[in-house]
């Protein structure tokens, strides 16, 4: 009883207290049947309260119909579509909800939530559409640059896709004859004739190609490899892991650094039944190191009864080596130097849309073409299009004038420092925040080719008064379209060698911009 008595004088002492606040007998914040007690008898304050008072916010909170009227969103329709721009709005309003629910102290009123609806739905527009494919200015100085799409397709590849495919097209038709075609016969005797080769084959991409070769031929038994060979190429690619996806079994031979004919000579067996060699790609081993030539490795598998597997990777259809890419051997040499089958990328040196090509002799390219996993593997329309445009511009030698990698790598120092200069007069200011300096560098190859290569730059050096060099990459690359650089030494280095020249003015507006 003295407890309950105890209770009730609290309870009557809080509500005393409310009266005198505000001179009723209902005090505003404390409800009598959430009072609690301690043993002082000083009252508590329910903990569901602020709850009901981050509830009652959710009042000003505006409809999905209100946050669509606004003339922001109205905007945003055209682009969008009002499906996708509804949905986004209710996901909008459904995160707001949340977080008014969760904080306390701020003040809210219907217009300032109605703006905050809105700049939050105009952020997630912007967010989708960052995320879907767009055009970039690539600034970076790195030719085959795999997360910016590789190699940028020539003019003539792009009207073949437009003019020629992008509606019905002779894909399996013979039009001459009126009866049905073989696909890609026109890019297969192009690449028999520029590689060399017996016959041609085109699949989706290059682990495409090695895939299917190590299937057909070795999925029965056993496939040699040095030991130094096993490389992860970009992307997790590994030479282990398609060797295991083909049912091969792979037999390492030699040591990391050194491989000796007679390791293969000694792994042989009647469970044998490919000998493989890979490019190392972006990867090199110098200093201490040997590895028979592709001559005797051939003449060892062809003792054997074996066929020889190149996978050379890149792709290199003419010499580049007076542009600095010295470490590429032509798909050409390979093929004479006795290698059975080559297979190859078409999005790299060769400087056309993503493609795994096989080059070799007849009767295995005719396995391969025979074989049921072929046909989930071949490749479509589109890039056969660009292929053959390509191929064609190679056939006429007009590869270095037309094919934009190659014209790329064949840029000097000296002509890339002149358009620098030219670009830097028309942004330059002396007292203005933005300096812009040249200085020596280097571009990259990338892609995984010719990683040891040596292409001399000369690269303009952005520094800015007031932003560091993070908040200029940042705006570039928030800039329409997207122009991507890299930072060094708190420097935004632009190489213009990866910059069309038709682009320079697109650059020239982003930087007056940062002024």
């Amino acid at each position: 009883m003295r407890r309950g008595g105890d209770s009730n004088r609290s309870l009557g002492g809080a509500k005393a207290a409310c009266q005198q606040l505000n001179g009723e007998g209902i005090c505003p914040v404390i409800d009598e049947t959430a009072i609690l007690t301690a043993g002082s008898g000083i009252p508590l304050l329910p903990m569901s309260k602020p709850k009901k008072v981050a509830e009652s916010k959710l009042r000003f909170l505006p409809s999905v119909d209100q946050l669509l009227r606004t003339q922001e969103a109205e905007k945003l329709r055209a682009s969008v579509g009002l499906r996708r721009l509804t949905a986004i709005a209710r996901l909008v309003l459904s995160e707001m909800r949340t977080a008014l629910r969760q904080e306390t102290g701020r003040e809210h009123t219907t217009a300032t939530l109605l703006d905050e609806a809105v700049q939050r739905l105009q952020a997630t527009c912007e967010m989708e559409r960052s995320r879907g494919l767009s055009r970039v200015i690539n600034a970076t100085g790195v030719v085959l640059h795999t997360n910016l799409g590789r190699a940028p397709l020539s003019a003539a590849a792009v009207k073949a896709i437009v003019e020629n495919v992008s509606r019905y097209c002779t894909l399996e038709y013979d039009s001459f004859s009126g009866t049905r075609g073989t696909r890609a016969a026109r890019v297969e005797a192009l690449l028999q004739e520029l590689t060399g080769a017996e016959d041609a084959l085109v699949v989706n991409n290059c682990a495409a190609a090695a895939l299917l070769v190590l299937t057909v031929l070795a999925a029965d038994g056993e496939t040699l490899v040095s030991r130094g060979e096993l490389v992860e190429i970009g992307g997790d690619f590994r030479v282990p892991d398609v060797m295991s996806n083909s049912g091969t079994r792979m037999v390492e031979v030699g040591t990391t650094n050194r491989t000796h004919m007679e390791d293969y000579r000694r792994a042989l067996t009647a469970d044998t039944r490919l000998i493989m060699r890979v490019h190392p790609s972006n990867f090199r081993i110098v200093g201490f190191s040997t590895a028979p030539s592709l001559t005797d490795l051939a003449k060892l598998a062809h003792e054997a009864d074996l066929p020889l597997y190149e996978d050379a990777g890149s792709g290199q259809l003419i010499d580049l080596s007076q542009y600095g890419l010295k470490d590429e051997p032509t798909i050409r040499s390979l093929i004479e130097e006795g290698a059975d089958v080559v297979t190859f990328s078409g999005d790299k040196l060769l400087g056309s849309a993503q493609a795994g090509i096989i080059a070799g002799k007849a009767k295995i390219v005719s396995q391969l073409r025979k074989h049921p996993l072929y046909r989930a593997l071949r490749s479509d329309k589109l890039r056969l299009a660009a292929l053959e445009a390509t191929l064609t511009l190679i056939q006429r030698d007009q590869a270095l004038s037309d094919i934009p990698v190659l014209q790329m790598f064949a840029l000097t120092q000296a002509e890339i420092e002149n358009r620098a200069q030219h670009l830097i007069k028309q942004v330059s200011s002396a007292d203005g925040p933005l300096q812009l300096t040249l200085i020596a560098g280097e571009s990259a190859t990338g892609g995984g080719a010719s990683p040891t290569a040596e292409l001399p730059t000369t690269l303009i050096a952005l520094t800015h008064k007031e932003l560091s060099a993070q908040d200029l990459e940042l705006q570039l690359r928030r800039h329409s379209p997207a122009i991507i650089a890299r930072i060094s030494d708190e420097q935004v280095l632009v190489d213009l060698r990866t910059v069309f020249p038709e682009e320079e003015d697109e650059l020239v507006a982003a930087l007056q911009a940062l002024k």
